[in-house]
């Protein structure tokens, strides 16, 4: 094995280890997951929005998108109606509970790049990197756009 590949395993599991680390520490502390805190965070910069433009926002499947959003209702964190100019479409927007839960959160992980400003050259070098990652790593016949999801 190449060193640089050693190191690179050891990048990605320090990676996923500190970013579930964080996840326990926020369900913890909040109740919420990392998925959840993003969600808010995205509702914070509108007043409503359509639960279909929240999919495509996360690039996430309905389903799982649908159990974090009846999770968060249930927690009050967030409303949910029907759409006035769809009845068939649900609407979300967050509750002041939510906005509490969002103010108060650590941020970190995606949902820390929506809430800093950051050198565009080290978002710009972040981007190859994990763009490279999901090759390396033989993830691309997983993405949801290209891959069969096996």
């Amino acid at each position: 094995m190449q060193v640089q590949a050693l190191s690179a395993t050891v990048a990605w599991l320090r990676l996923e280890r500190a970013y579930a680390e964080y996840g326990n520490a926020l369900r913890k502390a909040f109740g919420v997951t990392p998925l959840q805190l993003s969600i808010l965070t995205i509702l914070a910069e509108r007043p409503a929005l359509p639960l279909a433009a929240l999919r495509k926002a996360l690039v996430m499947h309905a389903a799982t998108l649908g159990q974090a959003v009846d999770e968060m209702r249930r927690l009050e964190l967030v409303i949910v109606r029907s759409n006035p100019e769809d009845r068939r479409a649900r609407v979300v927007a967050i509750t002041a509970k939510g906005l509490e839960v969002l103010e108060t959160a650590p941020k970190a992980g995606p949902v820390r790049l929506r809430t800093q400003t950051s050198d565009p050259a080290r978002l710009d070098a972040l981007t190859a990197a994990l763009t490279d990652a999901v090759e390396l790593f033989g993830l691309a016949p997983w993405l949801p756009e290209t891959g069969d999801g096996r």
